[in-house]
């Protein structure tokens, strides 16, 4: 596929964009954004990528590719209707654009209809007879439990050093592992959420919704080393209440680490190169294959939806079928 390119309907500027838009409609994006952020509680990512989906919408609908500030005619709210949501979709999949990243900004220009129908800025809701194509479902790429025990294992070893950095890194790697949790939550975490004697975590996730969630003895210990060798050497007037830090003492970032689990597994041979997420789903998939129930599962991960983690019930049954494949004399 052909990458985005500057004017296109797959990236606009979206400042340039908003500052062309009519004082009316500025108003109804205004408070589009005020919802999104205070009503539904979402993260300022994620208030930022579906404020660029309706801007990006806008720009095509009111004759703004560009972004350069210029108006086409009246805009009028109510002139985004099904054949302008249809040709805006029509012109980001000629543009090069997937059908999953389709199939997303489609559900999110439906969000944005349905709430400016419901407080009445358009008289019909045209985002219900919005189809977009069926993104394609692809099984996320895990660690196999031996892989995953060689992770640990190794840096393990590397702490046993006692250099900060190695003991954060591993306490990084273990927590991911042993909760699941995504890498903004770990980041996020302070000292005050970690219950050591219950050894649990208070983590609040996405739409700042918390939940607790387990991690076991290893995870315990290398927390637990951290907070007595590493932390101390690393901390300053930045850390704040911090759990993790990164080399300055400020908060971790979650650049730094996908940094360290991308590192970490090339000292593991033959595994799979993967990110913080690929821990998650690593996480979700050894505990079905434990015999963990689904809804538990949902629960710990802090899906919304239980079809989300449904997807980890595909990749146990595919990795299933692979060792029959491997292993049965007449498969």
């Amino acid at each position: 596929m052909p990458s985005p390119t500057p004017g296109s309907p797959n990236r606009v500027n979206v400042r340039r964009v908003r500052s062309a838009l009519s004082p009316a409609v500025a108003k109804v994006v205004d408070a589009y954004e005020r919802h999104l952020e205070l009503e539904r509680g979402l993260s300022a990512h994620t208030v930022r990528a579906y404020l660029g989906d309706v801007l990006s919408l806008m720009a095509h609908a009111y004759g703004l590719p560009d972004g350069e500030g210029e108006q086409r005619g009246e805009q009028r709210l109510d002139a985004i209707g099904l054949p302008v949501l249809r040709a805006w979709l029509a012109a980001q999949r000629a543009d090069g654009a997937e059908r999953s990243t389709l199939a997303r900004r489609a559900a999110s220009i439906r969000t944005f209809t349905a709430w400016a129908h419901r407080r009445e800025h358009l008289r019909v809701d045209p985002g219900v007879r919005l189809v977009a194509p069926r993104r394609h479902r692809t099984l996320p790429t895990v660690l196999r439990q031996d892989h995953a025990a060689d992770l640990m294992a190794a840096s393990e070893s590397g702490a046993a050093e006692r250099d900060a950095v190695a003991l954060r890194d591993h306490a990084v790697l273990e927590l991911l592992y042993a909760t699941g949790i995504r890498v903004s939550e770990l980041c996020g975490l302070d000292l005050d959420d970690v219950d050591h004697d219950r050894r649990v975590l208070r983590v609040l996730g996405k739409g700042s919704k918390e939940r607790t969630v387990p991690f076991g003895e290893p995870a315990e210990r290398a927390v637990r080393d951290w907070l007595a060798d590493g932390r101390p050497e690393l901390a300053g007037g930045d850390s704040g209440r911090a759990l993790l830090l990164g080399a300055r003492g400020g908060r971790l970032h979650p650049g730094t680490a996908r940094r360290i689990v991308h590192q970490a597994l090339e000292a593991v041979p033959a595994a799979p190169d993967m990110g913080p997420h690929g821990l998650r789903h690593s996480a979700a998939t050894h505990l079905l294959e434990g015999g963990a129930d689904l809804r538990s599962v949902q629960e710990l991960l802090g899906h919304a939806t239980l079809a989300t983690t449904q997807l980890y019930t595909h990749v146990t049954v595919e990795r299933l079928k692979a060792i029959h494949d491997r292993t049965h004399p007449r498969s």
